[in-house]
């Protein structure tokens, strides 16, 4: 997972609260918030998944998320 997914899995299922769970949301399993995470180097697919434990996303959406379309050609 790429920063640029992990950002649109987060806006994906959390919409308007997106900004708030990335930069207020203190994920316990990483002891920082999701962007300080990110700027430390922990890998993008590691905090969507602190961040999905944190908010009990479901397990079925937490798989494959962030990630575009292919384009047709």
């Amino acid at each position: 997972m790429r920063r640029s997914e992990f950002l649109r899995a987060v806006e994906d299922e959390f919409g308007g609260r997106a900004n708030s769970i990335t930069h207020d949301l203190v994920l316990s399993a990483l002891g920082s918030t999701a962007l300080e995470a990110l700027e430390a180097g922990v890998p993008p697919r590691d905090i969507w998944l602190a961040v999905c434990d944190e908010t009990d996303v479901p397990a079925g959406r937490r798989y494959g998320v962030g990630r575009l379309e292919p384009r047709r050609r």
